[in-house]
């Protein structure tokens, strides 16, 4: 150990004037080499003496002194050799101590950065588990929300189906029976003039009470339009049988014109109480689909777009084919959609409607379908212009 670390616990001014006060005379202590002056104290006089200074039988620097009392520089080499002596063990515990201290802090930084690797592994792996919860509640909240509509529209098309059925069969026999009272009008008609021009004075006269020349005129307008009439509820049968048919399985090859113009007989009165229906329907290939499912994104759309006029308005459907594409827009000229409402129209159970008028579910569940034929549906809005979904079905579907 050296001078410097022996004396390390000293005051150096305090010892200086120490040992000028037990020596009577100036004394410095240096080290064996010169190099360390305690106090930087300065050089003594030439006839200055130096006694070694030793620690465990090695000197380690010299009392340097001008005092000539022999027992009292003695007595000093003394003290300052037991004071290395308690600056040794002091030096060793200090170190010992820094040491076990240091050592102690290390471990706690290598004990933190375990730690602290730990804590980012388990945040991590939380992260992970909740993005994986979230994606499960995602994927059974859509199976809950698709078994819920496919229970509905199995249902409505059951009952749709038994409707049609049932309506379809006396419209038939309605529709033969007015073309057999159209030819029978025209026998009569063809038996009108031999009448008038019989002589016949009573039956002119009876003819003309019964005012038949009137019913003859009137009665083939009448039956015209019972076979408009009869005819216009056979589509609508058609049509509605189409729109029933969300219950089957197996794919349809359709084109989808035909499918938007069942759409818009199915809803002509509630389009027709709020708007003008306009039809821009392009050329368009087949299209393997779930023909059913379809038809009910489209009266979806329609039904929304009579229910967003605030006044009357116009419906405008278009539809073309683009590349590979079959591209349908949905027009109307209503109230639009408010634009911090617009993000959240395809969430499940959310509307604007009044309570009671609709759970939320159409949009959402239109959205499903179009997404499982591999297609997507955006929408634009423009507050009191009107609003636009735009529907992008691929032509090549692949397996569902």
């Amino acid at each position: 150990m050296s001078l410097r670390e022996l004396l390390s616990g000293v005051v150096p001014d305090k010892l200086s004037a120490a040992l000028a006060v037990l020596l009577c005379s100036p004394a410095r202590i240096v080290s064996v080499d010169g190099a360390w002056v305690m106090d930087d104290t300065p050089p003594l006089a030439e006839n200055a003496r130096r006694l070694p200074l030793a620690h465990d039988l090695e000197t380690v620097g010299y009392l340097e002194t001008t005092a000539k009392d022999e027992a009292r520089v003695r007595a000093v080499t003394i003290i300052m050799e037991s004071f290395m002596r308690s600056g040794a063990r002091y030096f060793m515990a200090s170190e010992m101590h820094i040491e076990v201290v240091k050592s102690d802090y290390e471990e706690l930084q290598r004990k933190h950065a375990a730690l602290a690797e730990s804590e980012a592994r388990y945040k991590a792996l939380a992260e992970n588990l909740e993005a994986r919860v979230k994606e499960q509640v995602h994927t059974i909240a859509s199976a809950h929300r698709q078994l819920y509509q496919a229970e509905k529209l199995a249902s409505v098309g059951q009952l749709a189906a038994g409707v049609a059925h049932e309506i379809n069969n006396p419209i038939g026999f309605i529709r033969s029976n007015l073309g057999t009272a159209q030819s029978y009008v025209q026998k009569f008609q063809s038996v009108a003039e031999p009448v008038r021009s019989s002589g016949n004075a009573a039956l002119v006269s009876a003819w003309q009470a019964a005012d038949l020349d009137f019913v003859l005129e009137d009665f083939p307008s009448l039956l015209q339009e019972s076979v408009a009439g009869a005819d216009r509820v056979a589509r609508i049968v058609s049509d509605l049988k189409g729109i029933s048919s969300v219950d089957k399985t197996e794919d349809e090859i359709v084109n989808l014109n035909d499918s938007i113009r069942s759409a818009c007989n199915v809803a002509a009165r509630q389009i027709n109480d709020h708007a003008d229906l306009e039809l821009a329907l392009g050329e368009l290939p087949p299209l393997r689909c779930k023909a059913g499912h379809l038809g009910q994104v489209f009266l979806n759309l329609l039904l929304n777009a009579a229910q967003a006029m605030h006044k009357r308005g116009k419906i405008r459907i278009q539809s073309r084919a683009d590349n590979e594409q079959i591209v349908i827009l949905f027009s109307d000229t209503g109230c639009g959609i408010q634009p911090e409402v617009l993000p959240r129209i395809f969430d499940p159970f959310f509307t604007t409607r009044d309570v009671g008028s609709g759970i939320g579910l159409g949009l959402t569940v239109s959205r499903d379908i179009i997404t499982a034929h591999g297609g997507s549906i955006e929408v634009s809005s423009e507050l009191n212009v009107g609003t636009t979904f735009t529907i992008h079905l691929p032509i090549k579907q692949e397996n569902r």
